[in-house]
């Protein structure tokens, strides 16, 4: 009888159901292992406070650990390792890299000093520049170009199931048994996750479902080089990643400080946190993914200023609740309207990761994945939160009170400059449609 490991991977993505079902539970080990990349890279953010109080940390520390320094190593690393894993075994990568940021996740909590916590962050970030990209390869590989924004859109939820159980476990954990152990369970969880990988999932093989459905730009090499410059030079693929970026700035900048407002300027406590701020991050952030990925399954077939268009609409809704987060007077009020930023921010993930897979050849899907990320990551997490944190220590001189509302005003601006890149990529979009 033949079995899974017997057979041809190519032979178990074309069976029929059978082969229907195994991509599926491929894409279930695969958003599995993304869900505790964000589980273990939130719980920095989650438990702000507790750690904050023992390291004596300031606000300025905390986004720097959480953003440019973790930022920096997950996004520059990400890049070799997509060029290896388009080349190589994406299953092996995305498995070693899964064994490492666990590790230095759990090397997280054994911190003892606010030196160690950045070691250990920058390792946490150096393996997980090993998960997203070779996982959407793989995804590609296994959904053909009309199921991969709902493929694509279901691998992530991941990300806000991994914050909202970030949220819940890290904070529930924490309040019984310190901060500590919340890092020591949760990396230990990935460990048993790496092998999970390991055993079930097949290595597919490049464009195993490829249909020419998407245009794309013909001459253009495979090659580091070549892909790179193919990505910087494509304004449909440059203004993807920056539009991208400016909407992950402001969703980073608020998750990165949302537990610690809440808690320190707006009297939440450390067990209410576990319960409704982790149930709003996780309904909110999920029905954004899954209602983003079906809004461009059904309109992205019409036009692909869809991608842009998305998006773009939007982060421009996000402001006015943001406003009311801001200047709620109660957590109660401000996590209520909280609820409509995370829903809406979350909007430009799904588009940005379905028009770049779709918009390159198969050999060059991971890198152009890691670009993306690159990008997204340097913008996102790695300055938002950055940038939050100092101007939070800024105004703590005048305003010590009130210093992380201070902070989030200033983030305004940058909502009207996402939606403006996005207007930009989708006249980019209509003019690469009329040159095709």
């Amino acid at each position: 009888m033949m079995t899974i490991d017997s057979m041809n991977v190519r032979d178990i993505a074309h069976a029929g159901p059978k082969a229907s079902r195994y991509a599926w539970s491929v894409l279930g080990v695969l958003s599995v292992v993304y869900l505790l990349n964000f589980l273990d890279r939130q719980l920095l953010s989650i438990l702000a406070k507790p750690i904050q109080d023992e390291l004596h940390l300031s606000d300025g520390q905390l986004g720097r650990v959480g953003g440019l320094y973790f930022a920096l190593f997950y996004a520059t690393i990400s890049i070799p390792v997509a060029w290896l894993a388009d080349r190589g075994n994406r299953v092996r990568i995305l498995t070693v890299a899964c064994l490492l940021w666990s590790a230095a996740t759990m090397a997280c909590g054994l911190s003892r000093s606010y030196a160690e916590l950045v070691l250990a962050r920058m390792s946490v970030g150096v393996g997980e520049a090993g998960g997203a990209p070779p996982s959407y390869s793989i995804i590609a590989d296994y959904f053909p170009p009309e199921r991969r924004g709902m493929a694509l859109g279901l691998f992530s939820l991941a990300t806000p199931l991994g914050q909202s159980l970030g949220v819940a476990l890290g904070a529930g954990i924490a309040e019984a048994y310190g901060w500590r152990m919340s890092f020591l369970i949760v990396g230990g969880a990935g460990l048993f996750a790496a092998a999970a990988t390991a055993w079930w999932v097949r290595e597919p093989k490049k464009g195993a479902t490829d249909r020419l459905a998407e245009p794309m730009i013909a001459g253009t090499g495979t090659g580091f080089i070549a892909t790179v410059r193919m990505f910087f030079t494509r304004p449909v693929l440059y203004l993807s990643a920056l539009a991208a970026g400016a909407c992950s700035f402001c969703g980073y900048a608020i998750l990165g400080f949302a537990t610690l407002f809440l808690m320190r300027e707006r009297g939440m406590a450390l067990g209410e946190v576990a319960i409704w701020y982790a149930l709003v991050v996780g309904i909110a952030t999920a029905g954004g993914i899954y209602v983003s990925g079906w809004l461009i399954d059904r309109f992205a077939v019409r036009s692909r200023q869809a991608y842009a268009i998305v998006p773009g609409v939007a982060i421009l809704a996000c402001i006015p609740f943001f406003i009311g987060f801001v200047y709620s007077s109660s957590w109660q009020w401000a996590l209520a309207f909280l609820a409509a930023p995370l829903f809406l921010s979350v909007f430009y993930l799904t588009p940005a990761a379905t028009l770049v897979q779709n918009s390159v050849g198969a050999g060059q899907r991971t890198m152009t994945s890691a670009l993306l990320l690159l990008v997204l990551n340097v913008m996102g997490l790695g300055l938002g939160p950055t940038y939050l944190g100092a101007m939070s220590d800024y105004f703590r001189a005048t305003d010590p009170t009130h210093s992380l509302q201070l902070a989030y005003q200033t983030l305004i601006p940058f909502f009207a400059l996402a939606a403006l890149l996005q207007y930009l990529l989708s006249r980019a979009l209509a003019r690469e449609a009329r040159i095709v």
